[in-house]
């Protein structure tokens, strides 16, 4: 009784710990963005800024040089279309991957996991030349369909519709639907946790991206995190500012996270990942 008491303790010790741990740099992001640039860069540590600074925010929501709020807008267009298309494709992908046992169908498994282990970053090149050559630089096609494929969402999805009874389908069938109406009706309203889980990663690594977004994107389509990016500079950085706009940025995220966090634990522990 008394070891089981120690062992419960030593648990919630460590998950506290870690908890702190995690919790840590957002804790800089927002004693930073509410300090000065002389706080913020003095020798001496202190947990507390020495006065609350609101000035960053005024500044920043006034004049908004950098077009910090614009790329917040330009941000939540990208990342909404960009996760109802992936979730789409992969979802329609990761279905008939699990239900088509047909020979090709393997090989087009192997493809897709096998684009797993290639780094982003090499594709990045052919990308942008096929994206120039339609036209879609400064555009949200040019931000959104290249990236809408996600093999990650399509194993996953695929993993979940394994385990998905077929018996629901087979008497959709009987009942006079076609495949099509069956998948829809029967398949989809019975996997929204798998769709919110695999929707709410994609959304977040949408949010998240920069490098695809810094290539593509002017002025009309920069998002919030190349927005971010002109705070620093070689000359100088600018860190009540970025840490001030990183802060605004990350709100939507949160907020999202802990919103769809139930359907986030429960679709990954119907897919792939267990």
């Amino acid at each position: 009784m008394r070891s089981s008491r120690l062992v419960t303790a030593l648990r919630y010790g460590v998950a506290t710990a870690l908890a702190l741990l995690f919790l840590l740099p957002f804790y800089v992001i927002v004693r930073n963005a509410f300090s000065t640039n002389q706080n913020i860069t003095a020798p001496r540590w202190n947990w507390l800024p020495d006065q609350l600074n609101l000035a960053n925010l005024d500044s920043m929501l006034s004049s908004d040089s950098t077009g910090v709020l614009r790329g917040l807008l330009n941000s939540a267009i990208m990342t909404i279309l960009q996760t109802v298309g992936t979730v789409m494709v992969s979802l329609m992908a990761g279905y008939g991957l699990a239900r088509f046992t047909h020979r090709l169908s393997k090989v087009v498994l192997g493809l897709t996991v096998f684009t797993l282990m290639v780094p982003a970053a090499t594709t990045f090149v052919p990308m942008f030349i096929i994206t120039a050559q339609f036209g879609w630089i400064d555009s949200f096609r040019g931000l959104v369909i290249p990236g809408m494929f996600s093999a990650f969402a399509t194993y996953l999805f695929r993993q979940a519709f394994l385990d998905f009874p077929s018996e629901l389908e087979d008497a959709a069938l009987m009942d006079g639907c076609n495949p099509f109406t069956a998948f829809w009706r029967i398949v989809v309203p019975n996997s929204t946790g798998t769709v919110a889980a695999v929707g709410t990663i994609v959304l977040i690594g949408s949010w998240n991206a920069f490098l695809w977004p810094s290539l593509v994107g002017r002025e009309a389509t920069r998002t919030v995190q190349v927005a971010l990016s002109q705070y620093m500079t070689s000359q100088n950085v600018r860190y009540p500012e970025l840490f001030m706009g990183s802060l605004i940025a990350i709100l939507p995220m949160l907020v999202v996270f802990l919103f769809l966090q139930r359907f986030l634990v429960q679709g990954l522990t119907t897919s792939g990942l267990r």
